[in-house]
């Protein structure tokens, strides 16, 4: 798809039908362009805004893990510890004895899990890509993992005590699993800090940042900013359905706030966020944020080429970071080795590139149908990866 503007891009899938609206940004520098095109629902919503809310879903994922770099700043924790000093329902692991095992044919984990091995997706609990697996059950089933339900998980304590009873599906260390750990890392966070992860993540990352519209729910008065979220319909054709409206949700706080997947925010908010990165852990200001060798950890493949191959259903081949893929070499015509960044399962994406000092963000309200990016995502990248060029 060629296309001479980002508006352009926009409009092009929405008279598709593939979404009712969306944000996108993309900043290179000093130059950026932004685009609010379509609606915030079905026919007959409010146009689409510059400050529209969206549930992030994923994209929360590299901002829990740039918190959880802050503790180990404070000293607190290092990326070495074990994390049952802190989540003692880890303390004894069990581990299936293959991928393949039913539940109660396990082993014991050969060794402790790590702070590290959450960061890296390596911990041993998560999504593989063969979802009919036995101990990939009861993450949906117990856990309530996959699309974000904000209201029906369990609060943080009690969805400890229900990990604790399910099995690793590998060792920890030996395969990268998705999803799961950037949950786990999130009640690591608020026990390490001694504060609940919505309060930490206000002062260490939002505030410094200026990210005045992100949290884990929405505000009655900015509710007349958030979006619906939906689905495609029935055989993916006709109107959209209706997953969540904005006063659903994520218009209370949650039992549980979901380190994977459960902030609302806006394009502005992740820019911010981005622009953090790109300047190795300064906020406008000059403050720091993060110390430059943490972005750089965070931003770095920490995969095996077998770990890179294995995790192909979500990644497609990239590497991964700390709570976000790293692009290797691929043949992709968005492709830009060391761009970092991740993709939400309710229609976000949002990406740095460093050597280039491009900052890409698209929100809009339409649910992936399944972990393969849909074609306006991968416009949006070849367009980011080529503006200004």
């Amino acid at each position: 798809m060629t296309t001479t503007t980002l508006h352009e891009l926009l409009d092009t899938h929405i008279a598709r039908g593939s979404m009712p609206g969306a944000v996108a940004l993309v900043a290179r520098g000093d130059r950026v362009e932004v685009a609010s095109a379509g609606t915030a629902g079905l026919a007959g919503s409010a146009p689409m805004r510059r400050d529209s809310l969206f549930r992030l879903a994923s994209i929360t994922k590299p901002i829990v893990a740039a918190a959880a770099m802050t503790l180990v700043e404070d000293g607190l924790i290092a990326p070495a510890d074990p994390v049952a000093a802190w989540l003692p329902e880890l303390a004894s692991p069990l581990v299936v004895r293959t991928p393949k095992s039913p539940v109660d044919d396990v082993v014991s984990a050969v060794r402790p899990i790590t702070l590290l091995d959450l960061l890296t997706f390596r911990a041993g609990y998560g999504f593989p890509s063969d979802f009919s697996l036995p101990a990939a059950a009861p993450l949906f089933a117990e856990l309530k993992q996959g699309p974000p339900r904000p209201q029906a998980v369990l609060a943080p304590d009690a969805w400890m005590a229900t990990l604790s009873r399910i099995p690793l599906l590998h060792q920890p260390g030996e395969g990268w699993l998705y999803n799961t750990c950037s949950d786990i890392l999130g009640v690591l966070i608020a026990r390490v800090a001694d504060r609940p992860l919505p309060a930490y993540l206000a002062e260490r990352v939002f505030e410094p940042l200026g990210m005045k519209d992100t949290g884990f729910s929405v505000e009655p008065a900015a509710l007349d900013r958030f979006t619906g979220y939906y689905r495609a319909g029935a055989g993916g054709g006709g109107e959209p359905e209706l997953v969540d409206a904005p006063d659903g949700q994520w218009s209370s706080p949650p039992p549980f706030p979901s380190g994977a997947g459960g902030l609302v925010s806006t394009v502005d908010d992740w820019y911010a966020f981005g622009r953090m990165l790109l300047a190795e852990g300064l906020n406008d200001s000059g403050d720091r944020v993060l110390a430059g060798e943490s972005v750089r950890q965070m931003i770095t493949d920490h995969l095996t080429s077998e770990q890179r191959a294995e995790s192909g259903l979500f990644t497609e081949g990239q590497g991964w970071g700390f709570g976000g893929a790293v692009d290797v070499e691929i043949a992709a015509p968005w492709n830009v080795p060391g761009r970092y960044g991740w993709v939400g399962g309710t229609g976000t994406t949002a990406h740095v590139i460093p050597s280039t000092g491009t900052v890409a963000v698209l929100l809009t309200q339409m649910e992936m149908g399944g972990p393969a990016a849909p074609e306006v995502m991968r416009d949006f990248w070849t367009y980011a990866a080529g503006v200004g060029t």
